[in-house]
């Protein structure tokens, strides 16, 4: 399993390091996040592989990594008050264009026979 959060830590460490050199106004772990997709449609490693294992482990203990976010909430909560207007009128159109985005990509992509 360690050999398998390894190649996790590389493929996150590589996406930083692109993001840096790049000046990429993209978050490295994004970054990384697709080369490691890129990486695992290539090799196409079996069930049992370690960096399946490991990441299935990270997953069962998702619930831990949103810890540092509510920290941060509790932490900006008198900010947060002030701006509520603002940041409830952002949320609310981005969910909208999501959602149209969303929407509009299906209706592009499913066959007309299967509607």
């Amino acid at each position: 399993m360690i050999n398998g959060l390894l190649w996790l830590l590389a493929c996150q460490l590589v996406g930083e390091v692109v993001v840096r050199t790049f000046d990429w106004p993209v978050p490295g772990a994004v970054v990384g996040m697709a080369v490691l997709f890129a990486l695992l449609q290539l090799r196409r490693p079996p069930e049992g592989a370690n960096v399946l294992r490991m990441s299935d482990a990270l997953l069962r203990h998702l619930q831990l990594l949103f810890i540092p976010a509510g920290v941060g909430v509790v932490t900006l909560l008198a900010v947060i008050r002030d701006d509520a207007l603002p940041i409830i009128g952002a949320m609310l159109v981005s969910w909208l264009a999501g959602l149209v985005v969303v929407g509009w990509l299906v209706t592009l992509l499913v066959p007309r026979r299967a509607r």
